[in-house]
């Protein structure tokens, strides 16, 4: 039986991508310092989880990258109750998806959080709040 599952996000800096997530309301639980930025961080809203290391550290800790400046972005999709809460909160950031509304039933933005990820924001008729 799974229990959770948490994505591992590879980036070459951890700083600009946990600000992007501080904006939406993650806060910082662990955090693994190397040298002179972090290496590795949790950061969490509710039960919900995301984890970010460098590619440094990734390939310190298990040499899995082929070169550590090379790495896949990840697609990240999240629900949420207010999309125009998410939207204003992160004003400045890079929107690549203008909002649409899907053929399922979901309102969607898009965003490339500064580590390259590219991560969707979906409200569904039913989350609405209100």
């Amino acid at each position: 039986m799974i229990n959770s599952l948490t994505p591992v996000l590879p980036v070459d800096r951890i700083e600009p991508s946990m600000a992007f997530f501080e904006r939406v309301g993650f806060e910082k639980i662990t955090e693994v310092p190397e040298g002179d930025h972090l290496g590795f961080v949790i950061l969490a809203n509710g039960e919900i989880q995301i984890m970010y290391q460098t590619r440094t550290s990734i390939k310190d800790d298990h040499d899995v990258l082929p070169n550590e400046t090379d790495g896949t972005p990840a697609l990240i999709y999240i629900t949420v109750s207010d999309l125009d809460a998410i939207a204003e909160a992160l004003a400045g950031f890079n929107m690549i998806m203008t909002e649409r509304t899907t053929f399922y039933g979901a309102r969607e933005i898009g965003f490339r959080e500064p580590g390259g990820h590219v991560v969707t924001f979906a409200q569904f008729a039913d989350e609405a709040m209100g």
